[in-house]
């Protein structure tokens, strides 16, 4: 059994994996003010409520876009476990060619995310993580990362929205029945959830007019289940894939030859 952690800008995800099973699957809030220590006793108490023993884990991986919370997260880790973690990020055994003008930029879970779509759903695929960001990575046929394009998060879009105007209110992230809606809040809910959806399926055919071929399409993060549902193309839902790629990560970088 390993510690999968996917250390986000909103919240953390923590599972434990054992033989490709995902388990014990628990969200943090993401607070870079917490020390190592802090962070640490957050782990034990994790560990206790779901009866795990940490000390006898095989080892850990964390994928981090919160570099203050990496160090934390990795202190604590090596105190919990007795073991130090797996980081994923330069030099790290991925499978995956990164052709894009620096590679050492592409952020962890986007790397992490793209591993998991090309052994779960081959390529070529389109791998869209909505949270604080929206992100809309390309594999080509060749299962290269080929690039893609980052759109303001729903809930921070629509909170900067609320935050900037006098009369909009803050809002849930759900379709509202009818896209020509009736009132404000339907109107703010049917720009977030069906306009979201117009977004990314216009995205999925640029993105496969500039590649000359279609394209498998799959979606993960928070918000993607109130949006895949309303969009055009076929897109996969996996809300576990960020944990899934640690997982395929873990295997590539531990195996003995």
């Amino acid at each position: 059994m390993i510690l999968a952690i996917d250390v986000g800008n909103t919240n953390i995800v923590l599972g434990t994996i054992e033989n490709g099973e995902i388990d014990n699957i628990v969200r943090i809030h993401t607070d870079p003010r917490l020390t190592g220590t802090e962070y640490a006793l957050t782990l034990k108490q994790i560990a206790e409520f779901y009866g795990f023993d940490m000390r006898k884990m095989e080892g850990a991986i964390i994928s981090s876009v919160v570099p203050p919370v990496t160090e934390s997260l990795k202190l604590a880790v090596e105190r919990t476990l007795g073991k130090k973690p797996l980081i994923v990020g330069p030099g790290m055994k991925t499978g995956m060619n990164v052709r894009i003008d620096d590679p050492s930029t592409v952020a962890a879970d986007l790397i992490v995310s793209s591993v998991a779509a090309i052994t779960y759903y081959g390529s070529p695929v389109i791998v869209i993580d909505m949270g604080t960001a929206t992100t809309m990575v390309v594999i080509d046929k060749e299962g290269c990362y080929k690039g893609g394009a980052i759109v303001p998060g729903l809930k921070l879009s629509y909170a900067s929205l609320a935050s900037g105007t006098s009369l909009l209110p803050d809002i849930s992230i759900i379709p509202p029945k009818k896209v020509v809606a009736t009132n404000t809040v339907d109107c703010m809910r049917s720009g977030a959830v069906y306009g979201t959806a117009a977004l990314i399926d216009g995205m999925v055919d640029r993105m496969e007019e500039e590649l000359g071929y279609k394209c498998a399409v799959v979606a993960t993060g928070g918000l993607a289940q109130s949006v895949v549902p309303h969009c055009r193309h076929e897109v996969q839902f996996d809300g576990d894939l960020i944990l899934k790629g640690l997982w395929t990560l873990y295997q590539k970088n531990t195996r003995k030859k």
